[in-house]
């Protein structure tokens, strides 16, 4: 079998891939391996960053550095749409609401991360090392790198799952905010690991400075191509154009913030929250065609993950520091979290939860220990790349299910679905008025006007003695025939009854049913069994209140988790 692969990958090799081919290799197996894992009940991305390893420097290699780094630009493009997806879930009233609550779990959150990170790692570099000033400048460095959350594993779980309440809004609250408060401790932590080891040409003003440019220049930048693209799409109905400007615009705000050196996932998150709470015209859309949009990025962006992963480059020395870091990032996140929650009086599920949801770390993460590698060149910026890109696979592969438990155990999943979600699950069965009467085709005008005044359907079934459906009776064709007709009162069903345009049965889907309806321009549509004969009836009007109906119950459940 080895040899058989190792044959395979020297034809792909000599063939000399192109771009589009190995793009549509990596979202097409990347989408299969996350249908499976969603088949046994694991969270899709872990299957990306799987099919990732398999394909990568840890398995085949069928993707290297050289392929890593020539799409590089697509991983920047997945963040950025993660980024702006998650601004758009953002509301000022939201805020307003949770303020309090979101800003001691933040800060208690990234704070525990920091503390025990930074102790843990400073008392093991020292026996490791034997060099105090080397050990604590590792260690903070290290912590301030620890309170940084990824959004990307953590949002996609919580998209996939369709959920709504206290714990998704304060997991989205967080991972949207802690960023910054990394960028603020790492700034802090670099300050005092430069004069610990001697480097003086980057001082507290100086790191000061440049967070506030980091962090200013990238919310004003989102503000601004949020507004300028409100502005252009604010009167557009074409739905093609208002796709098109939107990733023009996102593009736009991904390669500015390169250029300027600023927080991408910040300015993204800004436009995202620029529009969705000061373009209510055409917010909502506008993410709407977005998000259709996503999903071969986000399997792109993961596999790539995965693919980095080089197990090979793990000593024994980094992977001890990798656990030790592991250990003291979950536990200060997890005492952070809980404590956080307590003191804001968060509900139930928010203080039981949420330290499940915070595990995942990536780009920040490893953006800030890129940064600490060029920084402080040598021993102190190598170990961190090493120990930071060990630990950041090992999350990303085991914080998604976690995340997927939390949200499940706290009552969430499923309630953020609309009508559109609904009609895709559904089928004629799960729709369908099993219980209305049937009109028999010898039934006279009086029986059948007071069938329609005990009930409030507008459509009946008419059947034959074999109880086989053999047409319709309408409360608008019921009325035409009483104007129209000086003998109505002698007339029978069979002489009113509409013809039967079209039928289902309770395997249909609703999906097929409502375009059925649309397409031949009626209001009501009989469900029959394989002879004929009638089983339930489904109402175009009957079925929006339907799922009206269950949308406001699952509103309202989200709604009384908030309470709790």
């Amino acid at each position: 079998m080895s040899r058989f692969i190792t044959e395979v990958m020297h034809i792909l090799n000599q063939a000399d891939l192109n771009v589009i081919l190995l793009l549509g290799i990596i979202v097409f197996f990347g989408t299969f391996g996350g249908r499976l894992f969603q088949v046994l009940k694991i969270p899709q991305v872990v299957g990306y960053i799987t099919v990732g390893i398999i394909l990568g420097l840890s398995g085949i290699r069928f993707i290297n550095l050289s392929i890593l780094n020539a799409l590089q630009p697509f991983n920047a493009f997945a963040l950025g749409l993660i980024g702006f997806m998650i601004g758009g879930e953002l509301e000022i009233s939201t805020l307003r609401k949770f303020g309090k609550q979101f800003t001691y779990i933040l800060l208690m959150e990234s704070l525990g991360a920091f503390f025990f990170v930074s102790l843990f790692i400073s008392i093991l570099g020292y026996i490791l090392y034997g060099n105090l000033p080397f050990a604590v400048s590792l260690g903070l460095l290290m912590g301030a790198i620890a309170s940084a959350t990824a959004p990307a594993a953590t949002t996609d779980v919580l998209w996939e799952n369709k959920t709504k309440g206290p714990l998704t809004t304060t997991v989205l609250g967080i991972v949207a905010m802690d960023d910054g408060v990394a960028l603020l401790l790492f700034a802090f932590a670099s300050s005092i690991a430069s004069s610990l080891l001697g480097k003086t040409d980057a001082g507290v003003v100086l790191s000061i400075l440049r967070l506030v440019y980091e962090i200013g220049v990238a919310v004003l930048l989102g503000v601004l191509i949020g507004f300028i693209l409100n502005k252009i799409i604010r009167n557009f109905n074409d739905e093609d154009k208002i796709l098109a400007f939107s990733l023009g615009a996102l593009l736009l705000l991904i390669g500015l913030a390169q250029v300027l050196e600023v927080d991408m996932i910040l300015g993204a998150m800004s436009m995202g929250f620029y529009i969705s709470n000061y373009a209510p015209k055409r917010s909502e859309e506008t993410f709407n065609l977005v998000g259709k949009f996503t999903p071969p990025i986000y399997v792109l962006f993961f596999v790539l993950v995965g693919a980095k992963l080089n197990i090979a480059n793990i000593s024994i020395i980094v992977g001890i520091l990798a656990v030790v870091f592991l250990f003291g990032r979950l536990l200060g996140k997890a005492l952070g979290a809980t404590l956080g929650a307590s003191l804001s009086k968060a509900p139930l599920g928010v203080r039981k939860y949420l330290p499940f949801c915070l595990l995942s770390q990536a780009g920040v993460a490893i953006g800030l220990s890129i940064v600490a590698g060029q920084t402080f060149k040598g021993s102190v910026g190598d170990v961190i790349i090493m120990v930071v890109t060990t630990t950041t696979f090992v999350v990303q592969i085991a914080g998604p299910p976690f995340v997927k438990y939390a949200v499940t155990k706290a009552g969430e999943v499923g309630l953020n679905i609309t009508e559109e979600d609904l009609i895709k699950k559904s089928k004629a069965d799960d729709i369908a008025d099993r219980s209305i009467p049937h009109i028999r085709e010898t039934d006279n005008i009086t029986k059948i006007l007071n069938l329609f005044s005990e009930r409030d359907n507008f459509y009946y079934p008419v059947v034959d003695k074999d109880e086989k459906l053999v047409g319709i009776v309408s409360i608008d064709h019921l009325k035409d025939t009483f104007i129209a007709s000086e003998l109505s009162d002698y007339l029978l069903a069979y002489d009113i009854m509409e013809p039967v345009i079209c039928t289902c049965t309770p395997d249909t889907e609703a999906t097929e049913i409502r375009n059925d309806l649309k397409r031949f321009d009626i209001q009501s549509m009989p469900m029959v069994d394989k002879e004929g004969r009638v089983l339930g009836m489904i109402e175009n009007r009957g079925l929006q209140q339907l799922f009206s109906r269950r949308i406001a119950q699952l509103q309202m459940k989200a709604k009384t988790l908030e309470d709790s």
